[in-house]
């Protein structure tokens, strides 16, 4: 595998087309000047194809960290993602890591995976234009100057065309350099798209595989298959505009990276998450150098609303599916300590494989309410989820799922009466569904409803809280989401002021000022 090393002779040619001026030039013999002409042309083309070798200059020292820790990663991981912005330079980052394994060549600040033989690899996107006009081009340049692209041209052998395409092609053949900077055979990265489906994604082994732009599940399952025999690569590059598809919730199991648990610490230094064997990193408009603050508001201020956490910032956008199609930072608030004279109430969701309970202050002058504060524990007693729920205040008004009534977790009994006995001040909790959620989501858009930035599990729920493609809500991870459902619902029939101090005397007071304990 060799590493980029000197420009060969073209920091000198470079000297001599400085000083060969059009004048000096025509000093010169014919003969003499056609020869250094030729030269300099030479040079010109020779410039045009050594684009690889001008990336990323001195590595972080260029300002792409998101980037370098993406191809860091692939030395630990497997299954990468970069679910990024738009214009944040992701796909040329795919194109760099590509041409690294295709050719051998590394940089010297190159701390990612090696390959010491040729590879076998594919290039997919959505379709085969947009393949040939993004990712083919990246990687070869444009039809009429093969070799300007990524893949610098000595390197370059022979293409084969795509049937039905024009200009498309199928496979490149690239020169592979082992550690000596010998040739040591011929690497085959093949163009594909989505759109031929999951069969044309059966069959043969692949070393590395990069997928630009998402892909439907079954095409990544299938690209995965490819690369377990070869114990190969595969990494993803993408904005998510789709919103919280499978393949997103495969990287994001809450909807967002910073919430998830690596199974083990990431190597030292390396930036992003990771969480069963998968990597991913998020790269916003800031961690992209190559654009000025004044792009970056003019194409912020020119997006839609909706997509503009999406396309500036790569967090899930929310979907057609979404129940709440409201982004995060329209409906988040930093905490502060709630006014004595605030209305409290809190929503309560009982269940065994899960309990969930929100916490509401409404400030009685604007009438918005904020939820300050979230429970959430799974597999417990009554008298553990009563216990958490006191310690935030007792004379604090429980809005109890009316399920409740039913049987529950101790035969013969009901989870209300359980609850009441414990010490809860119980309400039956308005369950109206589809009328709730429209009240919820009229609150949240129009900004009477808002959440402390510190309800995390709240959050967790709210960017997977989904309607299925028949329209049923998906009743997964969404305890937290029904539990505020039932506060707000509720709130004018229940919601109740601090008691008066002199009735505190059989309550523990608490010394926090925000959650009550």
């Amino acid at each position: 595998m060799s590493t980029v090393g000197q420009e060969l002779d073209l920091g000198k040619l470079h000297k001599l087309k400085r000083y060969l001026t059009p004048a000096k030039l025509r000093e010169l013999d014919p003969l003499k000047r056609q020869e250094l002409e030729t030269l300099i042309r030479a040079l010109e083309n020779r410039t045009k194809q050594r684009k690889f070798f001008k990336m990323y200059p001195g590595g972080y020292e260029s300002g792409y960290i998101k980037h370098l820790n993406f191809m860091r990663a692939s030395e630990h991981y497997r299954e990468l993602a970069m679910i990024s912005s738009n214009r944040s330079g992701k796909s040329v980052a795919g194109a760099y890591m590509m041409t690294c394994f295709a050719t051998g060549i590394y940089p010297d600040w190159w701390e990612g995976r090696r390959f010491n033989k040729p590879v076998k690899a594919w290039v997919a996107g959505d379709n085969a234009k947009t393949v040939r006009d993004i990712l083919q081009i990246e990687l070869l340049g444009p039809h009429d100057s093969r070799g300007t692209g990524m893949i610098p041209g000595e390197h370059l052998v022979r293409t084969t065309p795509k049937a039905g395409v024009p200009d498309a092609l199928d496979t490149i053949y690239v020169k592979h350099l082992d550690d000596q900077g010998d040739h040591d055979g011929m690497s085959m990265p093949q163009f594909k798209s989505y759109d031929q489906g999951r069969i044309a994604f059966q069959g043969t082994e692949q070393d590395v595989i990069h997928l630009d732009e998402e892909c439907p599940i079954e095409v990544y399952t299938e690209c995965l298959i490819r690369t377990m025999t070869t114990k190969g690569l595969i990494y993803l590059t993408f904005t998510p505009l789709s919103g919280l598809t499978p393949l997103v919730l495969s990287f994001l199991p809450s909807g967002q990276a910073p919430s998830m648990k690596d199974e083990k610490p990431m190597p030292e230094g390396l930036q992003g998450y990771a969480a069963k064997g998968k990597y991913v990193i998020q790269a916003t408009w800031d961690d992209a150098p190559h654009l000025s603050e004044e792009e970056k508001e003019q194409m912020f201020n020119a997006l839609p609303p909706h997509q503009r956490d999406a396309r500036s910032k790569g967090i899930p956008a929310l979907g057609s599916g979404a129940i709440y199609p409201v982004p995060e930072s329209e409906i988040t608030v930093e905490p502060f300590p709630i006014p004595d004279h605030y209305e409290k109430i809190n929503g309560f969701d009982v269940g065994w494989n899960c309990t969930a309970a929100a916490f509401g202050a409404r400030d009685p002058d604007s009438g918005v309410m904020y939820i300050y504060d979230v429970y959430r524990k799974g597999q417990a007693e009554p008298s553990v989820h009563a216990h958490a729920l006191k310690q935030r205040g007792e004379w604090i008004p429980t809005a109890i799922d009316p399920a409740a009534r039913g049987r529950g977790q101790k035969d013969g009994e009901s989870l209300w009466g359980l609850y009441f006995d414990l010490g809860l001040d119980l309400v039956k909790a308005v369950n109206a569904v589809e009328a709730g959620i429209y009240e919820v989501f009229q609150a949240l858009q129009s900004g009477m409803l808002k959440v402390f930035s510190t309800c995390t599990p709240f959050f967790e729920e709210y960017r997977i809280y989904r309607r299925d493609e028949k329209g049923k809500i998906v009743k997964e991870n969404d305890h937290v989401m029904d539990a505020a459902r039932y506060l707000f619902m509720t709130r004018t029939a229940a919601m109740q002021k601090p008691m008066a101090p002199e009735d505190f005397d059989d309550v523990k007071t608490s010394s926090d000022e925000i959650t009550g304990y």
